[in-house]
């Protein structure tokens, strides 16, 4: 991590002032989780080392995704100056309809003295604004393949956090604690974050290279090395599937040990297991992307758009024109 001078900068006995932009149908942990250890702060340490405000676009109630609304401070053209401000992204994230905020976003990056932020799907608009552009960045791990392809400029990692020069994007949720937990740290030291820590039951401040998912062998339910050893290669390879038999050659087993393994722990067979991580990611594709459908097909190894189609309809109930629809119909 590049750490930014506001990142890095010591106590002072002046407060920063952190904004918080919140977005139509934000997440409430993403942002109560980095709030509240600024308000704890001041309060564990006895000082105003934390002064927070609250925005919306227009200056009006925002509803979060649980349907809890909170009450603004201000709206986007009354902010006071800030040090800091962090996006709040709607969950799930919202590709359209948030235009304005973009293009205010887009006139923030000329105030070289603000760092800006995205807290989980957050980190999207700063994208669309432009203002990711060669830094390392994060987003919650449904939107990451997504971010990678719409902005290959942008370095997206799986870290639960990046701070890179004056740019702080977290995955969101419980993250956002961390990350300002980190932060904290560096302004008024560790023994302050520790102190925020203990006081909400943290088992632990977690550094910002933490994967956001749980290892493979915990998400499989298994520690078996040749099981995850195989589907670690299928995750790696749905562009261009590998066979049963290349996946047993590379993993060093028989086919049949390989079949024997997935039967006993996963309850199914390569090839099914297989189809259906390469049916998920297509999923994962035509909701957060504009890709053509045939080109989602490519994307996840079905040589033919009838061949995707057929074999989508069969898994899920629904073509792939007919998921994409629906997606439209809900917005």
């Amino acid at each position: 991590m590049v750490v930014t001078d506001l990142a890095a900068i010591s106590k002072t006995n002046q407060p920063l002032h952190f904004g918080f932009l919140l977005l139509p149908n934000f997440s409430l942990i993403g942002f109560s989780s980095a709030i509240e250890p600024l308000r704890m702060a001041n309060w564990v340490s006895g000082n105003n080392l934390y002064e927070t405000v609250t925005i919306s676009a227009e200056g009006a109630a925002v509803a979060s995704s649980c349907g809890a609304s909170v009450q603004v401070d201000t709206a986007l053209d009354q902010i006071p100056p800030l040090d800091a401000l962090f996006v709040v992204g709607a969950s799930p994230v919202a590709r359209t309809g948030n235009e304005s905020v973009i293009a205010w976003l887009r006139q923030q990056d000329k105030n070289q003295q603000i760092a800006l932020g995205g807290i989980g799907t957050g980190s999207y608009l700063l994208a669309c604004a432009g203002l990711l552009e060669g830094y390392r960045a994060t987003i919650h791990w449904w939107d990451i393949a997504s971010l990678r392809e719409e902005f290959p400029q942008t370095i997206v990692s799986n870290h639960l956090f990046e701070i890179d020069s004056n740019r702080f994007t977290c995955s969101g949720g419980t993250a956002a604690m961390d990350m300002m937990l980190f932060l904290i740290g560096k302004h008024h030291g560790l023994e302050l974050a520790s102190a925020i820590s203990e006081q909400f039951v943290c088992e632990r401040i977690r550094p910002g290279e933490d994967p956001q998912r749980a290892p493979l062998k915990v998400r499989i339910g298994t520690s078996h090395s040749k099981l995850v050893e195989a589907v670690t290669l299928m995750e790696a390879n749905i562009e261009e599937p590998l066979s049963t038999d290349d996946l047993a050659f590379h993993v060093g087993v028989s086919r049949r040990h390989l079949e024997r393994l997935f039967k006993k722990h996963l309850q199914s067979v390569p090839s099914k297991y297989y189809l259906q991580l390469r049916l998920e990611r297509a999923r994962q594709l035509l909701q957060q992307t504009d890709k053509a459908i045939a080109q989602v097909g490519l994307s996840c190894g079905f040589a033919t758009a009838s061949h995707f189609s057929t074999t989508y309809r069969s898994h899920f109930g629904v073509t792939p024109r007919q998921e994409r629809q629906q997606l439209l119909n809900e917005k």
